[in-house]
């Protein structure tokens, strides 16, 4: 029933409108037009002829009000089921959505309404806006050890979970420790060359002497380079200097350059003190890469230490959420009602491969600020359960 916002934005009505019309609620009417979920407690056709004579008197067009009756009930012929379909297929319907969605804005009416002067889940300024839960605190400090002592750590997670964030997170806590952060871009970096720019030892190496030694000139064959940063690395090293190389978008690194950063850490030494640090940061993909079952990474699975970022768990979603709504300056009953935090839970808390959790920030800030739009624009003071299954 998409079609029928097209209908309402062209007589210049809203959803609330049509829902006080029919006398059903504005969320109803959002999980009827969104994912074409009717009420069961109403006839569908009697429902359907309600909302009819009222677009009618709304100045709606015969063919728009025939177009609508076809996604209403199809022509048997073009029918893909039977003319009156069973109720579950409301369930098999809502199954088959996407849970996850695109990036999300909060629109300037939806602020005003809720009296928003920032988005609850804008882009963070500082690291004490991180809401650390007990997962996310144990890895930001297992990668700032990492940076500031020694170690070989991957950080793995889903699109969404915090990687950036921490990684960000990581450079502000660096800024006035002896740490040197050396990160090779990686824009375009794949794991061949046949898809794109694959990450070589030779570049990080350009990249760990662009870091230490800025004004230095880099030797023109490999492994001249590569001498001429050990020496650079074990100077820097005795003027009291760490280093910490950090890669993000490691799972397109190539098969070599992992086998290579296991004999950085191996051969760049001076004594028994390693001088380089590493901190892949990745998607899941990684694991497979860095897997001990994997014959060609053996090695470099025997030495790193992996990290999983995990979602964030059900018990905790609702003191995320306060956190987020403080940074906001509100107070979470502002803005979401209890029934709204548990829709959350059951929309996102089993909506991944194998019925795995996606409660991870961002699929949870699209959803909330989706919420939001829609509960300001069918008139909610506040996010419902109904709300939130309407999104």
């Amino acid at each position: 029933m998409r079609r029928l916002k097209e209908v309402l934005a062209d007589l210049g009505k809203g959803q609330a409108d049509l829902a006080r019309a029919v006398k059903l609620s504005p969320a109803t009417i959002a999980q009827l037009i969104n994912h074409n979920l009717w009420p069961k407690s109403i006839d569908k056709q009697e429902l359907w002829g309600r909302m009819a004579d009222w677009l009618y008197e709304a100045g709606a067009q015969d063919n728009d009000i025939a177009a609508l009756e076809e996604e209403v009930e199809p022509p048997r012929w073009r029918a893909a089921a039977p003319a009156t379909p069973p109720e579950n297929n409301q369930v098999n319907d809502q199954e088959c959505d996407d849970m996850l969605m695109a990036k999300q804005v909060l629109r300037p009416d939806t602020k005003r309404a809720f009296g928003l002067v920032r988005d609850p889940f804008d882009e963070l300024k500082a690291a004490d806006e991180m809401y650390l839960s007990p997962d996310i605190r144990y890895i930001r400090e297992s990668m700032y050890q990492t940076a500031r002592h020694d170690g070989f750590l991957a950080v793995v997670g889903e699109s969404g979970a915090g990687k950036s964030t921490l990684r960000r997170d990581l450079a502000h806590r660096l800024r006035n420790e002896p740490v040197i952060a050396i990160e090779p871009y990686v824009l375009g970096m794949e794991d061949n060359d046949s898809k794109g720019k694959s990450l070589k030892a030779t570049h990080i190496a350009e990249s760990v002497m662009a870091a230490v030694a800025p004004l230095e000139k880099a030797k023109s064959s490999p492994e001249a380079r590569f001498a001429q940063m050990h020496n650079t690395l074990k100077a820097s090293h005795a003027a009291g200097f760490r280093h910490v190389l950090i890669i993000e978008e490691a799972h397109s690194l190539p098969i070599p350059t992992l086998k290579h950063l296991k004999r950085m850490r191996d051969q760049l030494e001076l004594g028994f003190d390693k001088l380089i640090s590493i901190i892949l940061i990745g998607q899941p993909e990684l694991l497979i890469k860095l897997s001990p079952r994997n014959g060609d990474v053996r090695e470099v699975a025997q030495r790193i230490e992996i990290a999983q970022l995990q979602p964030i768990p059900v018990g905790d979603l609702e003191q995320h959420l306060a956190f987020r709504c403080g940074y906001a300056g509100k107070q979470l009953g502002e803005l979401i009602d209890q029934g709204g935090v548990q829709a959350i839970v059951e929309r996102l808390g089993s909506s991944g491969k194998d019925g795995t959790s996606q409660l991870y920030p961002l699929a949870i800030a699209n959803l909330f600020k989706a919420a939001l739009n829609l509960a300001a624009e069918i008139g909610e003071s506040v996010v419902t359960a109904d709300v939130v299954k309407g999104v």
